[in-house]
């Protein structure tokens, strides 16, 4: 090679040694420059190595043994002539090789040794072989077989596109000879028409071009705008002297795309059979001067509307409805909103009914849906426990459900509404705990509403109290029987007979002393008497017939709402009448949301929840008021627009309650300045609804003429940074009842200087707004009397002025006391005294029956006969 040939010396002397040495078979040696960058290069050598094949190896790929089917036994050693020779690899199989014996090809040139290759294989060599040419004529035989089946499959695409294309221009011919069969139809029609009306006898009847509109202001009638051509009649010879060739010109109009498609005699170009019905109507209708006959529509309207609904709901377009204001001398765009008084004009001038709805008419059949007989079954009581505070009503239900939910309370006291149900003898009832404090009257007066009966709880060592009369009230105004259960019966100081004699002054006679009411004696500690209560009850649920239809969609009402800070807004409902499932859609007062999750009250998830039964729900919108009804409904869509519609009425509502107790600027003004009302702004958050609406309540009450409590915000979860916000703006304190504040509100508390209380008992949290809002009232303006003098000269003393001469006619007159110049009994004038003079010296008081001198401040219209009475003011600090 040209490129070993370099002035590098160590190169050549290498090469030159390695001339001398012995090639080792299959190796070849070369030597090459390798470039480098910077103009450096380096000669390297490179051996190039061949492949040695022994004997008993695999040939060349181009080599294909083909050995004969009939394996040889393995004693003998194999024979050249039943073996089949090596040969060249060629397009054909191998089963078409001639099976003569053929002389073997030269060996391979790397090879340094003859003799026959096959004879030095062993056994498991020609096994391997064995094993590869089988392989691989299982291979050839499927690659056959799938070759076949591609074959078959695509005659049979074939045969198949071969009868759709017949079947094709079966259909073609049938259209074509359908479509020349209804142009005769047509024609004749036409030539029908023409004899009836003879004012077309100036219309040329030309068989070969379609009929085209007179000029204006030419007689007759129109002609048709795009009929088909008729064809296959020649024209009437008489009619073409008639017309010269510059009418025909001017007759025939701009070509178009339909002229010239029709001309070229093709019938399968022709109209739909519908498209040459409305042509033949709307000729005939112009022959006749016939207009469109309307179609009247009952059109429902509601409050307001745009007029681009309201068109479509009349089937009209728009732009007519709009030429119609316009032609009233107004300017209106289809996305405008008229009222519904406007619209009923517009649809009663455009021939149309109209009929008028509210919006409170998306409300309608979402409660109390009608329930046929045969639909009801029987369903569980609903008992509601209704008492005095600290009468043992839940410790009598913990006793009932073997559980313990008074040691969760604070203060021992009840402040929220439980709901619970348990199993009696396999019958089921459910349970209503409500608080019996004195602020949680709404409370009791909810669980009085939703219930079948309603358990009296009375102590029997304390009698009938005030929550004890308000719970008998709200009983009855409900409508409920009563059970009486005489609890703490147990106790030494117990009197049962005390408390259905004081249970006498409030009409509610029980059997004892013959009236109907049942009255149980129980110990919520030993657990006596449950069976009979338990028993009573049930008995009780027998008489009323309690029944409900579970196959409908759900409807109940809201027990209790709150705000959980893992599961988002919580009720507690309870369902009324059908069956409520996960995956229901559903409308809370307010709020709208889809069921993820049903719990009972000891945590369990639910498939459903059947009629009389308390769940908790979650997937709502937002927390919902306590006292709300639920209701399903059918939709999503549905669901928003009531919850729209309501969110509505509730924000007017509060609008219109603002703008009543606000008033215009100058109400306010003269309200301030007259009255002097002050008020106490709060933010107020709960844990759950009914707390806060108890607690609402209860400061409502504390509001005098002078001060009064002013909620600026409400509602159930923690203490947020925009109940801070709101409550800087605003300049209110923060009350959190069994809610505490995140760290970023209570950051900018401190920031802000806003206070936030935490309680957790209510009479605790109204005992301290009452004191604080006690701080606003201006303080009581107390008057003593101390006594009177008589003026009996007037001196007049230069640079002090008039000083009057006086005598102390009953009790005493003090420096520094109010004074009061009475004169014909009218008081003239009210002040201070200047100076008190007893002879030349100042004294602090003088007593009745001596003599002084007084001078008035600012004030000397006094003259002889005057009576100066004389007072002291006390300012007392008052309480609410």
């Amino acid at each position: 090679m040209s490129d070993t040939k370099s002035g590098d010396d160590k190169t050549l002397h290498v090469n030159t040694k390695k001339t001398l040495t012995l090639k080792r078979p299959g190796i070849e040696q070369s030597t090459v420059r390798q470039n480098f960058s910077h103009g450096r290069t380096k000669a390297v050598v490179v051996e190039t190595k061949r492949k040695f094949v022994k004997p008993g190896e695999r040939p060349e790929p181009a080599q294909v043994f083909t050995p004969k089917p009939a394996p040889q036994p393995q004693a003998q050693p194999p024979q050249p002539a039943p073996v089949a020779k090596p040969q060249v690899a060629a397009p054909a199989p191998a089963a078409q090789a001639s099976p003569a014996p053929a002389p073997a090809p030269a060996p391979a040139p790397s090879r340094d040794r003859g003799g026959v290759v096959l004879n030095e294989l062993s056994n498991s060599e020609m096994e391997a072989r064995r094993r590869a040419l089988e392989g691989s004529q299982a291979r050839e035989a499927e690659d056959r077989r799938r070759a076949t089946e591609q074959a078959n499959r695509r005659a049979e695409e074939e045969e198949r596109r071969r009868k759709e294309r017949e079947e094709s221009a079966r259909r073609q011919a049938d259209e074509e000879a359908r479509i020349k069969a209804e142009a005769e139809a047509r024609r004749r029609a036409e030539e029908d028409a023409r004899r009836r009306t003879p004012q077309l006898d100036n219309v040329v009847a030309d068989e070969d071009e379609a009929p085209v509109a007179p000029k204006r202001g030419g007689g007759g009638a129109p002609a048709p705008r795009g009929l088909p051509p008729r064809r296959g009649t020649p024209a009437p010879e008489p009619a073409r002297p008639t017309r010269t060739k510059g009418e025909a010109d001017r007759r025939q109009g701009r070509l178009t795309v339909t002229a010239a498609l029709t001309d070229d005699g093709d019938a399968a170009r022709g109209r739909s059979l519908a498209a040459a019905r409305r042509r033949q109507e709307k000729f005939k209708r112009a022959m006749q001067n016939e207009p469109r006959e309307k179609i009247s529509r009952e059109v429902t309207l509601p409050e307001t509307i745009t007029i681009q609904e309201l068109a479509g709901r009349m089937s009209e377009r728009a732009v007519d409805v709009i030429k119609f204001f316009m032609k009233q001398g107004q300017m209106m765009k289809p996305g405008d909103v008229i009222d519904a008084d406007t619209a009923e004009l517009i649809a009663s001038e455009f021939g149309h009914t109209v009929k008028r709805v509210a919006e409170s008419d998306v409300e309608e059949g979402l409660f109390n849906l009608p329930d046929a007989d045969e639909d009801l079954k029987s369903r569980p009581p609903v008992v509601t426990i209704m008492g005095h505070v600290d009468h043992g009503k839940t410790s009598l239900l913990d006793a009932i459900r073997n559980a313990n939910v008074v040691s969760g309370e604070a203060g021992g006291i009840t402040q929220h509404i439980g709901a619970y149900q348990v199993e009696k003898n396999g019958q089921k009832i459910t349970f209503i705990d409500t608080p019996g404090h004195a602020a949680f009257t709404a409370m009791r007066a909810r669980g009085a509403q939703v219930t079948d009966i309603a358990i009296l709880v009375v102590a029997a060592d304390d009698s009938v109290m005030p929550q004890t009369i308000e719970s008998i009230s709200h009983a009855k105004a409900a409508g409920v029987p009563i059970i009486v259960a005489i609890n703490k019966i147990d106790k030494p100081s117990a009197d049962a007979q005390k408390v259905r004699t004081q249970l006498l002054q409030h009409e509610v006679f029980v059997e004892s002393m013959g009236g109907e009411t049942l009255d149980v004696e129980v110990s919520a500690k030993t657990g006596l008497g449950l069976d009979k209560l338990l028993e009573a009850i049930l008995l009780q649920a027998e008489i009323l017939d309690l029944k409900a239809n579970p196959d409908r969609t759900a409807e109940g009402v809201v027990i209790e709402a709150k705000l959980d800070k893992g599961r988002g807004p919580v009720a507690t409902v309870l369902v009324q009448t059908g069956t409520l499932m996960p995956g229901d859609i559903i409308v809370v007062g307010n709020e709208w949301g889809r069921v993820r999750a049903v719990v009972n009250d000891r945590g369990e998830h639910l498939e459903e929840a059947p009629p009389s039964m308390p769940v908790e729900v979650l997937g709502l919108q937002g927390t919902p008021h306590a006292g709300d009804r639920f209701a399903t409904v059918e939709n999503e869509a549905r669901a928003r627009e009531i919850a729209a519609y309501r969110q509505r009425l509730a924000r007017d509502k509060a609008v219109a309650k603002h703008v009543g107790q606000r008033g215009s600027l100058e109400q306010m003004m003269s309200q301030l300045q007259t009255s002097g009302l002050k008020e106490f702004p709060l933010v107020i958050k709960g844990d759950v609804q009914g707390s806060i609406e108890a607690i609402a309540a209860a400061l409502e009450k504390l509001g005098t003429d002078e001060v009064r409590a002013r909620i600026v915000h409400s509602g159930a979860g923690g203490i947020t940074e925009t109940d801070v916000s709101l409550a800087e703006t605003s300049g209110a304190a923060i009350i959190g009842f069994n809610v505490r504040a995140n760290v970023q509100a209570r950051q900018a508390a401190e920031q802000a200087g806003i206070e936030i209380r935490y309680y957790n008992i209510i009479y605790n949290l109204v005992d301290d707004v009452k004191q604080a809002m006690s701080g606003l009232l201006s303080p009581e303006r107390r008057e003593t009397f101390l006594g009177n003098a008589e003026i009996l000269e007037v001196f007049h003393i230069t640079k002090i002025g008039k000083v009057a001469g006086c005598r102390v006619t009953e009790g005493k007159v003090e420096r520094g006391a109010g004074v009061r110049l009475i004169r014909d009994n009218v008081v003239i004038h009210e002040g201070t005294l200047k100076t008190l003079k007893r002879f030349k010296d100042e004294v602090s008081e003088v007593p009745v029956g001596q003599e002084c001198g007084m001078a008035f401040q600012n004030y000397e219209d006094i003259r002889q006969g005057d009576i100066i009475e004389c007072f002291r003011v006390e300012m007392v600090t008052r309480t609410l």
